[in-house]
């Protein structure tokens, strides 16, 4: 079965993190998506070929857009092979052209994805050969083409990824501290947070300053794509450079009269963050401190706190402890009327803040599952605010 269009539209998916899939939603409905559906860690969605270009530059949690082009039935390799063949693969490629192969398998009867990729890609280069005496050959970095292969039990999915490499590499990053925090799950935490982008936007220990950088993107409306050198979609046969262009040039900048603030104890990660933002254009928009979480002291104006602290894989058990105590200290006494969301790994560390939080959420950070919590420090005594979540 081929995946039918109707009126220049068809319909595309968005890949993104666990727990992110509501906010992706949201911002493909302010893109005009139609026909929008939640899938596990996508979104599907309908448009056509300006909006694929828009999700590619604006998405904000995505990391992939991939185009569907193909369905079929396989119970063996030999029946995928097949159903490859069935696709007319001069309309997306000529024979001199480079192509790689993405496979996700969720099957009994496809257990190696490794030979679910060679036996799609021998696919491809042999309907070339047969008909041209040439073929295409496989380049893993920067292909003409970049095939998504998806196997649910017996159901094949053929796709095209627009995206080529993954839309969290933004392309401002020159520098990153020890386990930087994915692109797309920094912009994720701060849409799911709610923030009104007037107020002010704290990060006390930002690291290599993703989280800032994000914030910055989003407060003043600028695209995540617009640092990025090339897409995948620009290789494409049907590849339309005017519309690009126009897409690509569209002012969406808007004004923002908040602060966003970030510190850090590390000299070396401020250098690192200096760095990330200076490349970013944001060294006028954000404003950075060497200053330990001890001594940082936030603007009068209320505000938005969220942080990422260390898990513990530099830190002992009593100095991780000690440090998540700190963070419910400096919170409870100096941050009456903010919001406060922390990012975080194990029960422990959440226990050691002694705070109650007003909202959790269970995110992954990398293959850690981790919980988003809300702290809301109200101004004035609050004796049920300050307990220990149990």
């Amino acid at each position: 079965m081929v995946v039918k269009t109707d009126s220049g539209k068809f319909r595309l998916i968005a890949k993104t993190f666990h727990g992110l899939e509501e906010v992706l939603s949201n911002e493909l409905e302010q893109l005009g998506a139609e026909e929008i559906r939640i899938l596990k860690r996508a979104v599907s969605f309908v448009g056509d070929k300006t909006l694929l270009y828009k999700a590619n530059m604006h998405l904000r949690t995505a990391t992939r857009v991939i185009k569907p082009i193909h369905k079929f039935t396989a119970h063996d390799t030999d029946e995928l092979y097949k159903g490859i063949q069935e696709v007319d693969w001069s309309e997306y490629i000529t024979n001199k052209d480079t192509i790689a192969i993405d496979s996700t398998i969720s099957s009994d009867d496809f257990k190696h994805s490794k030979f679910v990729t060679y036996r799609v890609k021998d696919a491809i280069v042999d309907q070339f050969f047969y008909a041209t005496g040439d073929r295409p050959s496989v380049r893993m970095m920067n292909p003409t083409l970049r095939v998504n292969i998806h196997i649910d039990r017996n159901t094949c999915t053929v796709s095209l990824d627009s995206s080529g490499e993954s839309l969290h590499k933004r392309g401002y990053r020159v520098g990153e501290t020890a386990a930087p925090l994915n692109e797309v799950l920094a912009a994720g935490l701060i849409l799911l947070s709610g923030w009104d982008k007037k107020s002010n936007f704290i990060d006390p220990m930002c690291g290599s300053g993703t989280i800032l950088i994000e914030a910055a993107l989003i407060a003043y409306n600028i695209p995540p794509g617009l640092y990025r050198k090339e897409f995948g979609f620009q290789k494409w046969k049907d590849f339309d450079e005017d519309m690009w262009d126009d897409i690509y040039n569209e002012e969406t900048e808007v004004d923002y009269e908040g602060k966003i603030i970030g510190a850090d104890i590390s000299d070396k990660a401020m250098e690192i963050a200096e760095e990330n933002i200076r490349n970013a254009g944001l060294r006028r928009k954000i404003k950075l401190n060497v200053t330990p979480f001890q001594q940082f002291v936030p603007p009068v104006e209320k505000g938005l706190l969220i942080t990422n602290p260390p898990y513990g894989e530099r830190l002992r058990p009593k100095d991780l402890e000690g440090l998540y105590a700190m963070i419910g200290e400096r919170l409870k006494h100096n941050f009456a009327g903010y919001d406060a969301w922390i990012l975080s790994y194990g029960k422990e560390c959440f226990d050691s803040v002694g705070l109650r939080p007003s909202r959790k959420i269970t995110l992954y950070n990398g293959a850690l599952e981790c919980k988003f919590q809300k702290y809301s420090m109200f101004e004035g005594k609050k004796k049920d605010n300050y307990k220990k979540d149990k």
